[in-house]
């Protein structure tokens, strides 16, 4: 006994060794030697046990009879359960790809968002181990990757550049450049992607790579920092069966790596079966098997529902289910089965030393992953005890950097948004200067002049509403990204803020040039610049603002749905239609929150707030007296509550505010976890 136990203890130390000296290299040398021994020994082992996860929904309500029946009866709103997840376990060995498989609406994503700590620990129970022991969200997030059904990527950026991008954000600054090129370079050949690495994602509108490369780029993005743990959400949709292969040949090779691959697949061909080390069938959040690919035949055999000759063995399964589900109790007794088939074929007890990793602890398996060059940065110590000072790869400037540069490389390639941008401001102050043309001064250009000035702050945030749907594109990548630490949600409220702050400048110099002479205007070279700044205030409060809309909602139309009746509130409150004095009395905190108010107001004081400007002359003689100051405008639209520099500053400030609520949104709405 003591000589095996010798045996297992030396075939440990020589997989940690093969480990720490580079895997890849002995994968390629030896291609059969490394999956020979991973199936003796795994230092590596995820285990779930018992998890079970339902939801609360309202059972209808019945309502008694208003024909006043004597068997009426009012029947109250209970609260029923819906179980999503019912007592499921497992285990997901190093080197080894397990696949959760099922019909739609069987509980395959949930049973990876269980395993991924998606789910909140108040809702889940049982529980989810690695090595036997409890993986606390800070180290999970450093240890693993999650790859999400969509392909969300930059379009304009090509294959080696999304990755090199990724590299910056989960790599230590420490590291120097060309270590993180030769990451890059790794990944590129790890997943079959050489011959398209100079090449764009591209979109819709630009051609770029196909739908299997966008895929594995969607993988490369999350395996940058050699995770140890790769869940990934319907792995293969969306894919013919050529790329699905292809893509689950390269999680294949991942695997082997020394990586643990967890997966979800809707209906996975034969020749992907072949890839797959374990299977996980779920009906309803149930376990209708668990055990290898190549005893499913034997189980439907053993089950009583013998495979046909010459039918794929998955599709009977899946068929299976719906049989099973239209008859009663039809999916309870393949559950049951399952529990007792798998005591007698599967030689996997969830409790073994298998499932306590052999003795290593979750600190040794964190330390075999940085030794070996997993890129978990800091202490090791501080990493299992997740430290605050080790949950990011790079300080908040270097994050702020890297989505600038990343930004403005993407955008430099489709220029066709700025110059839309452009060429609608050029036609608006086109159309405003040629329609409001040299006003006069007196009693109908004043009038004039107050319209003017209330259209351009309205048309200036109603264009606004035009990046939403950029916005939201961005957002969704950005919740891909932060659900596991490349950045921080600050880093990115301040590189959004950062990167329009060029665009709008030249929107607002633009639309200056275009009105303030044009117009007739008043007030010279300092009235232009301050005029120039009232448009900049209401392009800045009007991005904001939309900013805001997208960390609220998750889609383009609810978006609109919900900014442009805001903007249509706060004109009517802006003091235009309705002067401020003459507002009741509880309607009078929404004036000094309408943030249309403040530029509108700098644009009428910067104007007319002069004590030497005479509007309408008398005619008395022999000194003529004015009849119609500046000022007197000014008391008239109800403007002497603040100074137009007071005006201004807050109209800034507002758009600041607009942007902290921004990020308050991210931090409460981007937390990836269901309830």
């Amino acid at each position: 006994m003591r000589e095996v136990e010798d045996l297992e203890v030396t075939a440990l130390n020589s997989q940690v060794e093969i480990e720490l000296g580079g895997t890849s290299a002995f994968h390629d040398n030896h291609p059969e030697e490394p999956k020979k021994m991973k199936a003796t020994i795994s230092p590596f082992v995820l285990t779930f046990n018992n998890l079970t996860y339902s939801l609360n929904r309202r059972k209808d309500i019945t309502l008694p009879s208003i024909l006043g029946r004597k068997d009426s009866k009012l029947i109250n709103t209970l609260s029923k359960k819906k179980v999503l997840l019912n007592d499921i376990s497992g285990e997901a060995r190093e080197g080894e790809i397990l696949a959760i498989l099922g019909p739609s609406g069987s509980g395959k994503s949930t049973l990876i968002d269980a395993l991924a700590n998606r789910i909140s620990k108040e809702s889940l129970e049982g529980s989810v181990t690695i090595n036997g022991e409890a993986l606390d969200s800070g180290v999970l997030k450093m240890i693993s990757a999650y790859v999400m059904q969509d392909d969300l990527l930059f379009p304009m950026l090509t294959v080696e550049e999304t990755l090199l991008f990724s590299a910056e954000f989960r790599l230590p600054r420490s590291l120097s450049k060309t270590k993180k090129m030769e990451r890059v370079q790794a990944v590129i050949d790890e997943l079959g992607l050489r011959n398209a690495a100079k090449t764009l994602i591209g979109d819709e509108g630009y051609r770029g790579i196909s739908g299997g490369e966008r895929r594995r780029v969607s993988i490369g993005v999350d395996i940058i920092h050699d995770p140890i743990l790769l869940f990934l959400d319907e792995a293969t949709s969306g894919l013919d069966s050529s790329c699905a292969f292809m893509v689950v040949k390269v999680l294949q090779r991942i695997a082997q790596t020394g990586r643990i691959v967890i997966m979800s697949v809707h209906q996975p061909s034969s020749r992907v079966v072949s890839l797959i080390d374990h299977l996980i069938f779920l009906s309803q959040g149930e376990t209708v098997y668990y055990g290898s690919a190549t005893n499913l035949s034997l189980y439907l055999s053993e089950f009583g529902h013998p495979v046909p000759e010459n039918e794929d063995t998955i599709e009977f399964m899946l068929d299976l289910y719906r049989e099973l589900e239209g008859i009663p109790d039809g999916t309870k007794n393949i559950v049951q089965f399952s529990k007792s088939w798998r005591k007698v074929y599967e030689n996997r007890p969830f409790s073994s030393d298998y499932s306590k990793g052999l003795g290593l602890s979750l600190k040794e398996v964190i330390h075999a992953s940085v030794a070996r060059g997993k890129l978990i940065h800091g202490d090791v110590d501080n990493v299992t005890q997740t430290s605050a000072t080790s949950k990011f790869a790079n300080p908040f400037w270097v994050e702020i950097i890297v989505l600038v540069k990343r930004s403005l490389t993407n955008s430099k390639r489709m220029p066709k948004h700025l110059m839309l941008q452009v060429g609608s401001i050029v036609i608006v102050g086109s159309m405003l200067a040629s329609v409001f043309w040299r006003l006069d001064k007196k009693a109908g250009g004043v009038e004039e002049r107050i319209g003017f000035f209330v259209f351009i702050v309205t048309t200036i945030f109603f264009s606004s509403t035009d990046v939403l749907a950029v916005f939201l594109q961005d957002r969704y990548i950005f919740m891909r990204e932060t659900a596991y630490n490349a950045y921080r949600r600050s880093s990115y409220v301040l590189y959004h803020s950062i990167i329009v702050i060029p665009t709008l400048f030249i929107l607002s110099i633009l639309l200056a040039s275009l009105t303030f002479s044009s117009v007739g205007l008043d007030g010279g070279y300092s009235g232009f610049l301050f005029y120039f700044f009232a448009i900049f205030a209401s392009f800045w409060a009007g991005n904001s603002l939309v900013s805001l809309v997208s960390g609220l909602v998750s889609q383009v139309m609810l978006g609109y749905i919900v900014i442009m009746p805001a903007i249509g509130i706060f004109l009517l409150f802006s003091g235009f239609f309705i002067h401020r004095d003459s507002l009741p009395s509880y309607w009078i905190w929404f004036h000094y929150i309408s943030v249309l108010k403040y530029p509108y107001q700098v644009m009428l004081l910067n104007e007319f707030d002069k004590p030497d400007m005479c509007l309408v002359k008398g005619t008395a003689e022999p000194t003529m007296s004015c009849l119609m100051t500046g000022l007197d405008i000014v008391r008239k639209q109800d403007a002497t509550d603040l100074s137009k520099w007071s005006c201004l500053w807050i109209a800034l400030a507002m758009g600041v505010l607009y942007r902290i609520l921004f990020y308050i949104s991210l931090v409460f709405g981007s937390k990836n976890k269901r309830k």
